[in-house]
């Protein structure tokens, strides 16, 4: 069996992360040092998913500035294939996230108008559609606005769709097209957006509402605490393992999704591939960048800290087939 080829339509954008060096002081200026990174919760996912073994293909929007040429580069680094456009008079998007000295978010801000502009009429490009064609899945964010994710199922022709689900502010976008995800990723605050239920529901009741809506397998990320999994029979419950130096979450969940996706496109039951993610993501945390290198010797390091999931309710695994 080849690579499975993943296209991923959605974030490529710049990644700008400021962290404070002693307590936060809101409303004041508080020292600290900047970083910038390419990522993005497609791209960084794919790139995950490429580090595991996948084939990646991107298509994003991006500025003709400075910072889209790095984003440019940063896709051709990576050993993506590239399918974006460029718009020579509109800005490159861009996330800028505050942290803690202990690498939490404390704020964060978008500016990704482009993605609301261009990303409708990108989704109607022929050489889309023949992407898609020749894809085995497509990995998807809602930092497409709902117009564009409406066309994905009809793109994808009944091909795996996974999707993440990026923000509280943003996951409502997915709601038409929850019934035709192979896999969802989302944490609890997103979850309580699309559940209607809130973040302080109780997991049983959160996950019985997602299904009500048409989900038929997600995976639940609560931060540091428990990671939740389920499909149409069960609901597994994982204890993440404490890292030992927690340099920066920003990308822990787009790992999280990439090294699962790669996972069950070659196979994996759904209880191990959430363990492939688990461990991509202890690495992503522990690592500047919100890409970690993912050597085998280090990836099964980690993946020998991942517990067995616990079944909340038994029954059987999905596995997503690859189409060769």
């Amino acid at each position: 069996m080849g690579k499975p080829i993943i296209l991923g339509i959605g974030g490529a954008h710049i990644d700008r992360r400021g962290q404070v060096v002693g307590d936060f002081v809101p409303g004041a200026s508080n020292p600290g040092t900047m970083g910038e990174d390419v990522g993005g919760g497609t791209f960084n996912a794919l790139r995950n998913a490429v580090n595991r073994g996948a084939t990646g293909w991107m298509m994003s929007v991006r500025g003709g500035d400075a910072a889209g040429a790095e984003v440019a580069r940063a896709i051709s680094d990576a050993g993506i294939r590239d399918l974006s456009v460029t718009f020579l008079d509109r800005g490159t998007p861009s996330y800028t996230a505050i942290l803690s000295r202990d690498g939490d978010v404390l704020a964060a801000l978008a500016d990704m108008g482009l993605y609301e502009i261009a990303f409708p009429r990108q989704m109607r490009r022929a050489s889309l559609r023949v992407a898609a064609h020749g894809a085995d899945a497509v990995l998807c964010d809602a930092n497409l606005p709902q117009q564009a994710l409406a066309r994905v199922p009809e793109l994808a022709d009944g091909k795996p769709i996974f999707a993440i689900a990026i923000s509280p502010a943003k996951a409502a976008r997915l709601a038409g097209i929850l019934p035709h995800l192979a896999c969802l990723f989302l944490n609890t605050r997103e979850a309580g957006v699309l559940s209607g239920l809130g973040a302080e529901a109780g997991p049983a009741e959160m996950i019985a509402a997602l299904r009500d809506q048409g989900v038929r397998c997600a995976v639940v990320t609560q931060g540091a605490e428990r990671v939740l999994a389920f499909d149409a029979d069960r609901i597994l419950a994982f204890t993440p393992p404490r890292a030992a130096n927690v340099v920066d979450v920003t990308g822990a969940g787009d790992a999280l999704a990439g090294a699962t996706v790669a996972a069950l496109l070659a196979g994996v039951p759904l209880g191990e591939a959430v363990r492939h993610g688990m461990a991509a993501a202890l690495l992503a945390v522990q690592s500047a960048s919100c890409v970690p290198e993912l050597p085998a010797a280090g990836f099964a390091a980690a993946l020998a800290l991942v517990p067995e999931g616990r079944a909340l309710h038994q029954g059987t695994s999905p596995r997503v087939t690859h189409v060769a």
